[in-house]
């Protein structure tokens, strides 16, 4: 296997992983209004949250270095193309890292429901427009020769665009449910567990439908086709998303995340594979699309940042899954940081 192929499906893992921490943040954060009913159930929110959100963050950092070193002209491009939206999310998630620290510092009720107004758009907005992004780059963008876009923030809020975004927030919201009944006890467990079995429908619907139309807006299948062995990916993707309800059904919480974790993943990689080895299709001409081969770095740049992933990022996995053990216990009164 060829470097440039190597980092197209380790640039896809990392997004993966980043989906998959940092998911269950963005799904508390959108459900924080509606199942924090009392100060003492968003303390809980936060804390479930609270020792391992700016980890989760490392992720995305990496995942967006590895776009900058493997593939620039790719990162170049994205960027000016998509910056609107990229610039949306980048606030949202400093307003959100700000709010944890904020909302806390004065007693007062108009301080703490601004700053929980913030927890939940910074949380909302980087979800929704994840997933926008990613629709938009599976159906294709309009860029030209040169790589100039011709578009604006709105030609990226289209049909199948928002859909994708919808899809984003509804595996979020379902992720970070089973994450808060996972660590929480009494009223808030409770309505944690009911949100995320009262969700999972409403997912399974919007996936059926993000499946049904990347059939008719992208060219997602074609490589699906050629090698009909990759319907692997689809179909560990959709037992997962089942396998999700069946440990709720049974309490089993821990089970039921890591389930929707393997989701999340799958989803991701759906669009990886089918868009191989694309990066960046054009919408206006296949020739001016944007690939692992074209867009990438030189053979020594790519083989000296295997040798450094190949090292650290072990180390990190290794870190955090031992974070991850750490604070697996429940949150208790005692606990409670603000």
């Amino acid at each position: 296997m060829d470097l440039q192929t190597i980092w197209f499906f380790v640039w896809g893992l990392l997004w993966a992983l980043f989906f998959v921490t940092d998911g269950f943040d963005f799904g508390i954060g959108t459900l924080y209004p509606f199942l924090g009913k009392k100060e003492e159930d968003k303390r809980a929110m936060i804390n479930a949250m609270g020792p391992l959100w700016d980890g989760n963050q490392v992720w995305l950092i990496t995942a967006g270095g590895v776009t900058f070193a493997a593939f620039p002209l790719f990162y170049a491009v994205m960027f000016s193309s998509l910056y609107s939206a990229l610039m949306l999310i980048l606030f949202a998630l400093i307003i959100r890292g700000v709010s944890f620290e904020m909302r806390h510092q004065v007693d007062s009720p108009g301080w703490r429901k601004l700053w929980d107004t913030c927890i939940f758009l910074g949380s909302f907005l980087p979800a929704l427009l994840f997933g926008v992004a990613f629709a938009n780059i599976f159906k294709g963008i309009p860029i030209d020769q040169n790589g100039v876009y011709h578009g604006t923030l709105f030609t990226l809020l289209n049909p199948y665009g928002l859909v994708g975004g919808l899809l984003f927030v509804m595996l979020f919201m379902v992720h970070g449910a089973i994450w808060l009944a996972f660590k929480t006890e009494g009223e808030i467990h409770d309505r944690a567990a009911f949100t995320a079995t009262a969700l999972w429908p409403v997912l399974l619907v919007v996936a059926v439908a993000f499946l049904v139309y990347s059939w008719f807006a992208t060219n997602l299948y074609a490589n699906y086709m050629a090698n009909r062995s990759l319907f692997v990916v689809i179909a560990v993707t959709v037992l997962a998303l089942l396998a999700t309800r069946l440990f709720l059904a049974k309490g089993a919480f821990m089970k039921a995340w890591a389930a929707s974790a393997l989701t999340i993943t799958g989803a991701v990689f759906f669009g990886v594979v089918g868009l191989f080895p694309n990066l960046f299709p054009s919408s206006m001409d296949a020739k001016y699309s944007l690939t692992a081969f074209n867009a990438s770095s030189s053979p020594l740049t790519l083989k000296i940042m295997l040798v450094v992933a190949a090292i650290f990022v072990p180390i990190v996995l290794i870190y955090q899954i031992w974070a991850y053990k750490v604070f697996s216990g429940k949150i208790t009164e005692d606990e409670m940081m603000y």
